[in-house]
């Protein structure tokens, strides 16, 4: 009974391997099955499936030639292993090789067919009946091409660890191990693809593109990662399409429209030929020709597109397409294929009849042709030369799907070479056992594979990564248009090497390079046109980054390349120039010695300090007369001593500021003024305090002694002194580069503290105040002996130029700071010096009658006088009031302190009687110009 069982089963199974799958194949029994699925159609006849009637299987449409090609590099491969004495020896690879028609439902249906052999097998069958004559379990499949199709016969064969080399299925998602756990690749992974993409855009400078993609699991992964790429190149994209070969006439024209009315003028297409056939077809029609296409490796060299008819949408077109290698008698391979002799190909008859459009005897074609359902065509011998055809199967100059087609079946026959020869104990399986190559199983061979690292016949590495997949490049080329025949010629203009450092990786050369066909500018892609050195990109809103407005760059800031995004600001020592462009060094200004400015107040300066020396020479050649004598000569040369100083410290202004200039320079003004000051006010005060005293005593003379004078002068600068000690060692002033204004660096001092320069100035000040009212009350003081009104006016003078000063300091900048300075001090000097000496200057040396002592002694005496005269008036007036008080009416008579000789001389009588009183100062007589009026008294005594 159980025998009965599994022959019903193995009669059942057998059946379906006979039937089962599609009916057109190439097939070849071995010891060992290797299957294989190639579009040998580009797609299949769109029918409306109602379910009427039992499903009709579709018919696939358009020949593929290039197919057919990769179908040869595979069966070329397997007879040249076949052949080889040192790999697989004395063992038969045999093939089984389906029809995709670049399908989905095609793909799978020969899939099922692997899949069913591989059940029958795992049923051990052997000890019920001779299986000999049965086809063996199929180890491993090459293919698909398409990635959506790929993925889909990855799933089905997953189940099964069935191994799958695919030779053209790029997309990034096939690289997931933990979905498709037996798919692997000889094409690189389409993840490098978008990157690439992304940096050519990049390289030619463009900011605003199309994207289109085919709607399967190509394109969608492929234009998803590609915009990812844009968006960290901040390149934006417009339009964002999906398209397909199945889509109906108005998805194509509203896509057409959309393309038409963008100002983008680069198309990147993720998508194999089919898919963008019909795009192509429609922009021809409408003849839109001012678009540049970036194709992936997908349709990057398809012979769908790559037509004459096609050129004037598609010339110029940047592609990217597999590194091409070589298939020694590859070539001779392809010229040798005839019907007669390829009895194992079944596809080979349908390619005949494609090369030559003609239909072979006994072919279905020529059958249906006849019924009317076929157009008609000739019979052909199967003789025919085909060397004489023009089809792209002879297109053997850059073999790359072949080439990978040919690098996987060499990986699986150098797999089971590796088990062939493995030595137990060093094998990857169980216990380091080896699997037996007369029973090998497909997991076995996977496992191998993934292990694989060999050198192929050409001398490259062949080895999958941990994701299956392998490394490589990508050649760029350019569609051109052959100037014998008009035909597209594919030009290598530079290639793209993932394993290089990002940023190097693109090679590029412009001068290979034709756009549309015959131009060698680059076209020009962007929403917004190029921003000019000297502006910027502004953003607009509402608008996309890449869509702006050309904003020229602020002051001090610049752009020297075009489309900027932001404007550089220039160093701090340099301004930008007036178009924007570039920067030039800033202007560097202080207050030079060389300038008019500063050779004037140089000048003022330096007469100050001649004029100063002057008046000094003239004091200690003239220092015994009375006049210098009475205007304590001592104190005068101390005074004048300090008005050099104050001339002088106005020099350490001028000059470009050093740290020891900007250190000396303030100290050295507020100790010469205070100084300076010091020395008026204590010679103020002590003329003063000697003439309001009534009995000058010892006391007072010794009390302002000369010494006390010199000490009291040394207290007050020493406070200055101290202040400038405490300024310096906490925050001492320094040079500074003000580059605050444009286009000039101002070298002045950082004062380090203005609290310190205003104690400074103000402790000057403070001085100032005290001898100007000192100088204001003794202002009625002998003339020539202190001069205090002159005094009194050049405090006024100091004060008005320092009050002055505190504003014009703080709003001006610059050298105008150290110029505003020196103008004050000089100011100031000039008013002390002139206001105090040069009167004294003149009588010493144009009115030498004046500098005698009897001078001095009347202008002393005229002051007693005039006080006695003011004591003895207040005193009479003071005794009426008395007198009025008590009811009394007596008279007065003035008298005085001072004793008095007068002469009287009768007068009229009604007259009054006038007194003439006389002073004697040692040998001379001053008479007073004092008068006294009476009332003539008629009181009885």
């Amino acid at each position: 009974m159980r025998f009965y069982l599994y022959y019903l089963v193995l009669l059942g199974f057998s059946s379906v391997i006979s039937t089962y799958g599609p009916h057109q194949r190439a097939q070849k029994t071995g010891d060992i099955l290797l299957g294989g699925l190639f579009p040998m159609h580009f797609g299949v006849t769109s029918k409306d499936q109602d379910l009427a009637a039992r499903p009709e299987s579709t018919e696939c449409v358009r020949y593929n030639f290039r197919g057919f090609r990769w179908l040869q590099a595979m069966i070329f491969a397997i007879e040249e292993i076949n052949n080889s004495s040192t790999l697989l020896p004395n063992i038969t690879l045999g093939y089984r090789i389906f029809d995709t028609c670049n399908t989905v439902s095609k793909a799978l249906e020969a899939t099922l067919s692997f899949v069913a052999q591989n059940k029958i097998d795992s049923l051990n069958l052997d000890e019920f009946c001779n299986c000999t004559d049965h086809i063996p379990s199929t180890i491993a499949v090459v293919g698909a091409s398409g990635s959506a199709v790929s993925t889909a016969v990855a799933n089905l064969l997953g189940l099964f660890y069935i191994p799958q080399i695919s030779y053209a299925s790029s997309s990034r998602l096939l690289s997931n191990k933990n979905q498709f756990k037996s798919f692997m690749r000889t094409i690189p992974t389409d993840e490098h693809q978008a990157t690439a993409m992304a940096d050519i855009i990049d390289y030619f400078q463009w900011n605003w593109v199309i994207a289109v993609a085919s709607d399967d699991e190509y394109g969608r992964p492929g234009i998803e990662k590609f915009e990812k790429e844009m968006e960290e190149r901040d390149i934006c994209i417009h339009l964002s399409e999906l398209i397909s070969q199945y889509f109906e006439e108005w998805q194509i024209q509203g896509l057409v429209d959309r393309i038409e009315n963008s100002s983008a003028k680069v198309i990147v297409v993720f998508a194999s030929g089919p898919d963008i056939e019909p795009l192509i077809k429609e922009m021809v029609r409408r003849n839109i020709t001012d678009r540049i296409w970036l194709a992936s490796e997908a349709w990057a060299t398809t012979s769908l597109i790559a037509k004459p008819e096609y050129l004037d949408v598609v010339v110029g077109t940047i592609g990217f397409a597999l590194r091409a290698g070589e298939i020694p008698g590859f070539k001779d391979f392809l010229q040798e294929v005839t019907p007669k002799k390829s009895s194992h190909n079944e596809f080979v008859r349908e390619f005949w009849e494609e090369t030559f459009n003609c239909y072979l005897e006994d072919s279905q074609r020529l059958r249906d042709s006849e019924n009317g359902s076929t157009s008609f065509r000739p019979l052909c011998t199967g003789e025919e030369d085909i060397m004489g055809a023009e089809t792209p199967y002879l297109d053997y100059t850059h073999l790359r799907i072949s080439y990978n087609v040919y690098v996987a079946v060499h990986s699986i026959a150098q797999a089971l070479q590796d088990i062939l020869t493995c030595i137990p104990g060093r094998g990857l399986f169980s216990n380091n056992s080896c699997a037996d190559i007369k029973k090998i199983e497909a997991w076995q061979v996977l496992k191998q594979l993934r292990h694989l690292n060999f050198s192929n016949s050409m001398g490259e590495k062949v080895h999958f990564d941990e994701n299956a997949d392998p490394s490589g490049n990508y050649t760029i080329i350019n569609w051109h248009r052959s100037p014998e025949d008009g035909s597209v010629v594919f030009e290598e203009v530079g290639f793209y090497n993932m394993r290089a450092k990002r940023g190097v990786q693109l090679f590029i050369d412009n001068t290979k390079i034709l756009w549309n066909g015959y131009n060698t500018e680059v076209p020009f892609s962007n929403c917004s046109e190029d921003c000019e050195p000297g502006t910027r990109k502004g953003i607009i809103e509402s608008m996309p980054t890449c869509c702006f407005e050309c904003t020229e760059c602020s002051e001090g800031e610049y752009s020297d390349h075009k489309d900027a995004s932001v404007c550089t600001k220039c160093p701090n020592d340099s301004w930008s120039n007036e178009n924007h462009t570039s920067c030039f060094l800033k202007e560097i200004e202080f207050l030079s010695w060389t300038e008019p400015f500063g050779i004037a107040l140089a000048l003022c300066s330096v007469l100050g300090v001649f004029l100063t020396a002057f008046v000094m020479g003239v004091f200690i050649k003239f220092r015994n007369t009375p006049i210098v004598k009475a205007t304590n000569r001592e104190l005068s040369y101390l005074l004048l001593f300090s008005l050099i100083c104050c001339f002088s410290s106005s020099l350490i202004f001028i000059g470009e500021p050093q740290d020891w200039t900007c250190r000396l320079r303030q100290p050295a003004f507020g100790i010469s003024f205070v100084l300076c000051i010091s020395c008026i006010l204590v010679k103020t005060n002590r003329v003063l305090l000697v003439f309001e005293a009534k009995i000058p005593t010892s006391l007072h003379r010794k009390w302002w002694g000369l010494n006390l004078q010199f000490l009291l002068v040394f207290l007050f600068t020493f406070v200055q002194v101290m202040i400038c000690v405490v300024w310096l060692y906490n925050a001492p002033p320094a040079s500074y580069r003000n580059h605050d204004i444009d286009e000039i660096i101002f070298i002045t001092c950082n004062e380090g503290s203005m609290m310190a320069l205003g104690f400074l100035i103000g402790y000057t000040c403070l001085l100032a105040a005290i001898c100007f009212f000192f100088a204001f009350k003794s202002r009625k003081l002998p003339e020539n002996f202190t001069e205090a009104k002159f005094i009194t006016f050049s405090m006024l003078i100091f004060f008005i130029v320092w009050i002055s000063f505190i504003p014009a300091y703080f709003s001006t900048y610059g050298k105008f700071v150290s110029a505003v300075e020196v103008i004050a001090i000089l100011a100031s000097s000039f008013g002390l010096l002139a206001c105090i000496f040069f009167n004294k200057v003149y009588i010493i040396l144009f009115k030498p009658s004046r500098n005698t002592i009897e001078e001095v002694r009347c202008s002393t005496a005229a002051h007693s006088f005039k006080v006695a005269a003011k004591a003895t008036l207040r005193h009479s007036s003071a005794s009426r009031k008395r007198s009025s008080s008590v009811g009394g009416s007596c008279a007065s008579t003035p008298s005085s302190s001072i004793s008095l000789k007068t002469n009287d001389n009768d007068s009229p009588s009604g007259q009054q009687r006038i007194h003439k009183p006389r002073v004697s100062f040692g040998s001379g007589t001053v008479t007073l110009s004092l008068s006294f009026e009476e009332s003539r008294k008629n009181s009885m005594k």
